[in-house]
Formats: C-alpha cells, sequence, structure tokens
C-alpha cells in the first residue's frame, strides 16, 4: 500500500476516548456514562411519519440541500426559538451536526489558517480543524471563574493567520450556558478582526434552572459571519438518526454545498421527513425528554456533591456533569481509569477536553435512567471509600 495522505497521518486529534477503551475491555458489567447518548427512544409521532414515508415511495433522491418542507420548518422554528432571520436557501440539512461542523470547516479553513476553539474543548472539532490543514488554537477557560467567556484571552491568540472561532453552546463538557454579555464580548471580537465563527448549538433545548439560550447569529454584526449548526440527536433522542442542519449567510451556502453534495451527496430522504414530523408535531414528547434529564441532573449533582472530595457545579444546560475530583491527588485519566477497572464505572478524563479540564470528569446522566444513575453514584462512593 502506498503512503497515506498526510491529512490522515497528521491528525492527532482524538475521538472518543474512554468508550474505546470500554469497547476493548470486552466487560458486560460496565456503566456506561462517558457518551453523550440520549436514554430515550425517539418519540412515536416521528417514527410513524418516517414509516409512513417508506411506505409512500418517498425512498429516491432528493433536493441536495435538503428537503424543502423541512428547510421551510426549520426557518420558521430558527425565527421563533433562535431569533434568526433566515431563509430557506441558508438551510443546508446535514448527516448529524458533526456533519455540518465538517463542512464549515472544510468550506473556511485553508493549510495554515488558525481556529480559536474555548478550553475545555470539544475533541471532534480538532480533527475536523486537522484534516482541513488548520491549526487548532485553544484558549483555556479558567474553572474558577465558571469557564466564562474570556475576551481579552480570546485577543491575546489571534494573530494574522487567525480565521474562525468555534463555539459551543451550551457548552460540552462543562454545561455553561453563555450569558449574552459573554457571547456578545465574542462576538466583538469576531467582528473587530474579521474572523468567521462556527456555532455548536446541539443543545440548545437541554436548558436547567431558567438559563436562556442565545444563538450568537441574532447578536449584531453576526448574521453574515456566523454558520450555525444544531441537530435532532439530544432533544428529539435521536442520536443514531444522524440528522442535522446548519444555517449560513447565502454567500456561503454554494462552498458548503460544494462539500455536502460531494461527500454525502444529500441526507437520507425518508430520514427528513422524521425531522419534519419533530419540528411540526406534538411537542409534548419533548418536554417529557427534557423533564427526565433535569430529575437526572438534580439526583446526580445532589449525590456527587454529598461525596468526600468531590465537587460539582450545577450545569446549566446539556446532559453531561463535570465535577471536580482533583482532591484525590490523581491524573484525570488515571482517576477515570481506575474507576472503570475497580468500579464498573465509565466516565470521560477532563483532559480529554484539553489542559483547562484537568482535574475533573465528565458524567453523562442523559444516557442512563434514574435508576442508574443511582447505581452508578452507588459504585463511584464504594471506589472513593476505597481509595480514601
Amino acid at each position: 500500500m502506498r503512503q497515506l495522505a498526510r491529512r490522515i497521518t497528521d491528525t492527532s486529534a482524538k475521538s472518543f476516548g474512554m468508550y474505546a477503551r470500554a469497547a476493548a475491555s470486552g466487560r458486560d458489567d460496565l456503566i456506561h456514562m462517558e457518551l453523550g447518548r440520549p436514554h430515550a427512544d425517539t418519540p412515536a409521532h416521528i417514527k410513524a411519519a418516517t414509516i409512513a414515508a417508506l411506505e409512500a415511495g418517498k425512498v429516491h433522491y432528493s433536493d441536495l440541500a435538503g428537503l424543502p418542507d423541512l428547510r421551510r420548518a426549520i426557518c420558521a422554528k430558527l425565527a421563533r426559538q433562535n431569533g434568526m432571520t433566515v431563509a430557506p436557501g441558508q438551510v443546508i440539512v446535514t448527516n448529524g451536526l458533526t456533519h455540518g461542523s465538517f463542512a464549515a470547516i472544510m468550506a473556511f479553513v485553508d493549510p495554515g489558517d488558525e481556529v480559536i476553539l474555548l478550553e475545555p474543548f470539544y475533541p471532534q472539532h480538532i480533527g475536523k480543524i486537522e484534516l482541513a490543514g488548520g491549526v487548532p488554537v485553544p484558549v483555556a477557560l479558567d474553572a474558577a471563574r465558571g469557564y466564562a467567556i474570556d475576551a481579552a484571552a480570546l485577543e491575546a491568540a489571534i494573530t494574522p493567520r487567525s480565521k474562525m472561532i468555534v463555539l459551543v453552546n451550551p457548552c460540552n463538557p462543562t454545561g455553561r450556558v453563555y450569558t449574552r454579555d459573554e457571547l456578545a464580548a465574542l462576538a466583538a471580537v469576531a467582528v473587530r478582526h474579521d474572523l468567521i465563527v462556527i456555532s455548536d448549538e446541539v443543545y440548545e433545548e437541554i436548558l436547567f434552572d431558567g438559563a436562556s439560550h442565545i444563538s450568537i447569529a441574532s447578536l449584531p454584526g453576526m448574521a453574515e459571519r456566523t454558520v450555525t449548526m444544531f441537530a435532532f440527536t439530544k432533544s428529539y433522542a435521536m442520536d443514531g438518526w444522524r440528522l442535522g442542519y446548519l444555517a449560513a449567510p447565502a454567500a456561503a451556502v454554494p462552498a458548503l454545498l460544494k462539500i455536502t453534495a460531494n461527500d454525502v451527496t444529500h441526507v437520507n430522504t425518508f430520514v427528513q421527513e422524521g425531522g419534519l414530523a419533530a419540528l411540526t408535531g406534538d411537542m409534548a414528547p419533548l418536554q417529557a425528554i427534557l423533564a427526565e434529564d433535569k430529575a437526572k441532573r438534580d439526583r446526580l449533582v445532589t449525590r456527587l456533591n454529598q461525596l468526600p472530595g468531590i465537587r460539582c457545579n450545577w450545569p446549566e444546560g446539556t446532559i453531561y456533569a463535570f465535577p471536580d475530583v482533583s482532591a484525590y491527588g490523581m491524573p484525570a485519566q488515571v482517576f477515570a481509569e481506575r474507576l472503570m477497572d475497580e468500579a464498573g464505572v465509565v466516565v470521560e478524563a477532563g483532559s480529554f477536553y484539553g489542559p483547562a479540564g484537568e482535574g475533573h470528569v465528565r458524567i453523562c446522566f442523559g444516557s442512563l435512567g434514574i435508576a442508574e444513575v443511582d447505581r452508578a453514584i452507588d459504585r463511584i462512593a464504594g471506589f472513593l471509600r476505597r481509595i480514601g
């Protein structure tokens, strides 16, 4: 075999951390809290719409950018929920948010361009930047300040090669939901330095305690420089469906379509009918999923904070808690590996999300039922007693 392309050999970013280690173990007694998958089943009316589309013969090629009815429904949702005025021609339906971020990074980032990420970061964005030939530039946020966006730190990271800022809001892994003031500060930096922003908003509906999600594209001066990415993955328990969408400035859409049309042609036709049902159908199942997520968050964080040496802030959004375990005097990766090996609970090390996450672990409460959450915490408590 001839040598692999450098875009592969030079890509060092991780993707699945402790999930891969757990899978390689072959153990069937593990409680999995490392992977951000929903626990709920996809609501029945979404499945029914997809089955009906199949039976109606909607099995052939369709619009490259996505079904027109779905894109119109997305525009209505963006106006109603996100404060974004977007035409159907500015929307592309994607194979999950991951596909949307890949298209945006590939369309804008040239070899040598620098892309700023807020750290702790979502590692999969790193891999896409490197595949495009870009240079990831993490900007560490301070745990002591609640991982608040630091405009001065962003400014300090900018060079003549800076091209893009990657934003994840609500934030995986920290559970932060950024305030309007924080987003305005980031927007001011982007405008001042003529930077593109790609905004990963997959957790937009999973909010707690009155937190309010704001799409940065809705702020002054940002619609023309932001690609905003969403998915049905978390809120509608549709992770395996691989269905998302992006909204972009009209001038950027031909470039984005050049990527999506060449890598997937278009998203599965009948699955898009399920997405349409999700946006236009009964919202009661969505509310039930969100209520269950809140109950599990409350149980997990309350019990974590009762354990010796553990400090856990209350996540404002997402399906993750990010407790500080530094009191146990070991690197986060070692803590996570020992917790899996000795207690059978799989969590992700905070350092997986960059050095700013060291001393923490990310625990996904969204992937389990509430009884399993309790069982996992019982195991964690026993592990902590044993290690003292």
